[in-house]
């Protein structure tokens, strides 16, 4: 292996929104993360939902209302009630 062609690896911490710290080695100092598995849904079976940028609200101005809309059922023709 060729020296000093390598970045430094060093000890550095990861640290999650939810508060959780992690200890590792990284060419990275000190690295901020938004979700990790103490807080990600998949992980604690809690399902949270998160509308950041307001894309709901935006999507019925765009489309009108948010519930879907059904044709009711054309009857068979030739069939009588």
């Amino acid at each position: 292996m060729k020296a000093e062609i390598h970045p430094n690896y060093e000890p550095t911490s990861i640290t999650c929104t939810c508060g959780a710290v992690y200890e590792t080695r990284s060419t990275i100092k000190d690295i901020k993360i938004g979700i990790c598995a103490q807080c990600h849904p998949y992980f604690t079976g809690e399902q949270r939902f998160i509308d950041t940028a307001g894309r709901l609200e935006k999507f019925a101005q765009r489309y009108g209302s948010m519930q879907a809309r059904r044709k009711s059922p054309k009857p068979a023709a030739g069939a009588s009630a």
